[in-house]
């Protein structure tokens, strides 16, 4: 399997998907096309869908990327062209968890997200907090993401790609083993678990 050029990484919030990315990007040396970037303008306003999909279409055109998110509204684009999908599958204590320690992370030191939005306890306190939205929208969101579909499970760590990772997630790297290339090239390679 050669290396990926066009990847999309996907999951529920905490999942660890912008930590993958950063860290992929840096390995094969692919341009890093963080979701939040293109979805939300600065205030927290979310761009409307239409726009979002323009976005993601703009991006995707191009020969390497790697995108981490795939929202419903758009999921389809990155899809169609990705060479890799990888959804991070982990159970809920543990994207809660990591999505707890990022949280209080970023509020602590006023760490920029995107577009100069940061996280702060009201947003955190509030009806819109993420964590909220991790406990009562957790399963709608897995299966909203398809990701019983075509998923590279993750659960004992990130799947090792050609030329080697070591620990691209901080965890040792899961050996998963590559499905022969669809006949049709608009599917994308994924890999399953060992």
């Amino acid at each position: 399997m050669s290396a990926p050029r066009r990847i999309l990484i996907y999951g529920v919030y905490g999942s660890g998907k912008s930590t993958l990315a950063a860290r992929l990007a840096d390995h094969l040396g692919l341009p890093w096309y963080p979701v939040d970037d293109l979805v939300w303008q600065p205030g927290w306003v979310e761009v409307p869908v239409a726009q979002q999909r323009s976005r993601i279409e703009e991006v995707c055109r191009r020969d390497r990327w790697i995108i981490d998110g795939a929202y419903q509204g758009w999921r389809d684009v990155p899809l169609a062209r990705a060479d890799l999908v990888v959804g991070l599958d982990y159970p809920r204590w543990r994207s809660f968890w990591q999505l707890l320690r990022r949280t209080v992370r970023r509020v602590v030191t006023g760490e920029e997200i995107c577009n100069g939005n940061r996280e702060s306890l009201g947003s955190v306190l509030s009806a819109d907090s993420i964590l909220l939205w991790h406990v009562t929208a957790f399963g709608r969101a897995t299966a909203d993401a398809g990701l019983a579909e075509r998923p590279v499970r993750a659960t004992r760590g990130v799947a090792a790609l050609p030329g080697g990772t070591g620990r691209l997630a901080g965890r040792p790297a899961a050996q998963l083993k590559p499905r022969p290339p669809s006949t049709n090239d608009s599917q994308p390679q994924t890999v399953g678990g060992p």
